[in-house]
């Protein structure tokens, strides 16, 4: 089980009460497609990814981004059993879809840069640690039906 300090919840919960989902989503998952494009074989029914503007424009990739940051918004509500929150995610993440795991971690870092650019110089080193700790947490979940 992890252990949360109180700034540590704090942050967390002031990141995503202020998180214009369909923004960060979609410039979340259209960065990491874009840099880092073998992550785009799991996408091959979104239609046109062959460049950064095709995928900025592509609206299966902006919908789909803010899935994904709703999807984070369980982890938020449920910071002290993420691992159990996400087990059905894992399951099919791993054993349907066959998402390569690292794929969750290119992601992660990419939200990081989005958020980091939105909060501007209120992302200080304590908050980006809070916020991927927070991300290395959901991560964990996510792939621990690969183990």
């Amino acid at each position: 089980m992890v252990e949360w300090t109180e700034f540590e919840r704090a942050t967390i919960q002031d990141i995503f009460s202020k998180m214009d989902y369909e923004s960060v989503g979609h410039k979340a998952l259209a960065r990491c497609l874009v840099v880092y494009p073998w992550t785009q074989r799991y996408f091959g029914n979104f239609g046109n990814l062959y460049n950064a503007a095709a995928i900025m424009g592509n609206p299966l990739v902006a919908a789909h981004g803010t899935v994904v940051l709703h999807g984070l918004d369980k982890a938020v509500k449920n910071m002290d059993n993420i691992k159990a929150t996400y087990a059905e995610l894992s399951v099919l993440h791993s054993e349907k879809l066959h998402v390569d795991p690292d794929n969750f971690r290119l992601l992660a870092d990419c939200l990081t840069i989005v958020v980091a650019a939105r909060l501007g110089s209120g992302f200080t080193a304590d908050v980006q640690a809070a916020f991927q700790k927070f991300l290395a947490v959901v991560i964990s979940a996510l792939t621990k039906q690969y183990h």
